[in-house]
């Protein structure tokens, strides 16, 4: 008895704290009308970078851990990549390639193997909850370290919301949303590759199924 009511609240507890990392409707709006932008250009955003959850069923944020990037990253420390690659292929590469994706909880196992070799740089190589922002591009979010950055991307979908909206005020790419011009969007925040992945055309169509 006392067993399965310990069992019932754990349950129940686990879900009210996932009921708190969710993003309201009422805080979706509340920040759209904040920042002068109609709510389906931000759900365009979340349903092309991450599906529309910036979580996994297991309570840990989204991410996508990017191999070239964490190569980028250590060469700013001078640590030399290319001694390393031998047994990490899988997350230290040059050049970047999807092949390495494993998805979901996988990718948390790529960052934590990352991490054996540099923590800060291997946090600063994924990207992160709704809207896959990279760990390197903190300062853009206004966060003082990567670590502030990830706790925060860690703690809830709101947290997620204003560090997207202030990249993209920091980064002067919200006048491109506000607009629609879903092409130079696309490019600043996809980079110059945007085209390949369609990017823009996904963009615009999610905005009009949400609109």
């Amino acid at each position: 008895m006392l067993i399965g009511l310990i069992r019932t609240f754990g349950h129940f507890f686990v879900t009210y704290v996932e009921i708190l990392r969710m993003l309201t409707k009422e805080q979706l709006q509340t920040a759209a009308v904040k920042y002068g932008l109609p709510v389906s250009v931000i759900q365009a955003v979340i349903s092309v970078e991450s599906g529309g959850s910036g979580f996994l069923p297991s309570g840990k944020p989204k991410i996508l851990f990017e191999g070239h990037i964490f190569w980028r990253e250590l060469k700013k420390l001078r640590i030399v990549p290319e001694k390393l690659v031998p047994g990490n292929e899988d997350i230290l590469y040059m050049n970047w390639t999807k092949s390495h994706y494993v998805g979901g909880e996988g990718e948390h196992g790529r960052l934590a193997k990352a991490s054996t070799i540099n923590r800060e740089a291997a946090l600063k190589s994924a990207s992160w909850g709704l809207f896959q922002i990279m760990g390197g591009n903190y300062l853009s979010t206004c966060d003082k370290s990567v670590v502030q950055f990830v706790l925060e991307e860690s703690a809830s979908e709101l947290n997620q919301l204003y560090d997207f909206l202030n990249f993209i005020t920091t980064t002067r790419l919200i006048r491109f949303l506000k607009a629609k011009d879903w092409a130079r969007f696309a490019a600043g925040y996809n980079g110059p590759g945007y085209k390949a992945n369609n990017y823009d055309t996904k963009l615009q169509a999610a905005d009009a199924k949400y609109a």
